[in-house]
């Protein structure tokens, strides 16, 4: 045993023994002096005791609801998922009851059809919709939406067909305009790819007057579109040493395309 060790035994022994030969009187007075000096350590501990607790049950009770946080973040990302795909139902049920007023309220014999691909390369210039020869689609056929003109087939294959929008310059339509004499070619514009392009009607009269809001028609001249079908409405007029031009916002929202219709004939039915 070490020598320190020793020496702190025998102070022990020392005072326990000095303390119980003492009083009555005098051993309850170290007792309660003893009690004193310790009391608030003992209070302390006490304290730390109660805190310890109330922590253990602070963390139980977190994740208790750590847990139920879980199932509740769980929950909102199934019914986010099951929102969507409502909203898609009901977005596909919207365009099914246009396409059913459409063809309802059109005179042309028309196949309706859904835009199943589109190249970001060529957003505004063509895309490719499901149907196609088996179908009875041929090449220059017109397209349509509930909105007005879309574009023209361009390559009909088994089950599908590529389309030129009229957002294309290459897509050429001959246009008059409402309450005018005017009459030119509108077409699509070259390099434009941020948001829907607009369309220029040229070879007007030198002193067209036009006003912004008219609307632009298919004259039905050139065998391809049919007369009296809505192309836009007038933006703008910028006039030339010899001829108008016409700056022309489509009436189809070219930036989302969904239903269509393929004009099956060039004439309307005879009723």
């Amino acid at each position: 045993m070490k020598p320190l060790n020793l020496i702190a035994i025998l102070l022990f022994l020392s005072g326990a023994v000095w303390a119980l030969t003492r009083s009555e009187r005098t051993v309850r007075e170290i007792q309660s002096s003893y009690f004193s000096a310790i009391a608030p350590f003992l209070k302390r501990g006490s304290q730390t005791e109660a805190y310890a607790r109330s922590f253990l049950d602070e963390v139980q009770h977190s994740k208790a609801l750590e847990a139920e946080l879980a199932t509740v973040n769980r929950d909102m990302g199934r019914l986010r998922i099951v929102e969507s795909r409502y909203r898609e139902l009901e977005r596909e049920n919207a365009q099914l009851r246009h396409a059913l007023d459409f063809k309802k309220a059109t005179s042309f014999n028309v196949a309706a059809a859904q835009v199943i691909r589109r190249q970001p390369t060529t957003w505004w210039q063509t895309v490719e919709i499901d149907v196609g020869d088996e179908r009875g689609i041929g090449t220059q056929l017109a397209v349509l939406s509930n909105e007005g003109l879309v574009g023209i087939i361009d390559r009909p294959a088994k089950d599908r067909s590529s389309v030129i929008l009229l957002t294309d310059e290459a897509c050429q339509v001959s246009a008059k305009v409402e309450d005018s004499p005017e009459v030119g070619i509108l077409s699509g514009q070259r390099g434009q790819f941020e948001g829907t392009p607009l369309l220029r009607l040229k070879f007007l009269s030198k002193n067209a007057a036009l006003r912004s809001g008219q609307r632009v028609f298919t004259t039905g001249r050139g065998g391809i579109f049919q007369a009296n079908i809505l192309l836009g409405t007038i933006v703008s007029v910028e006039k030339g040493a010899e001829d108008s031009e016409a700056l022309v916002r489509p009436a189809v929202n070219f930036a989302d395309l969904g239903t269509v219709f393929v004009v099956l004939s060039k004439d309307p039915p005879k009723k």
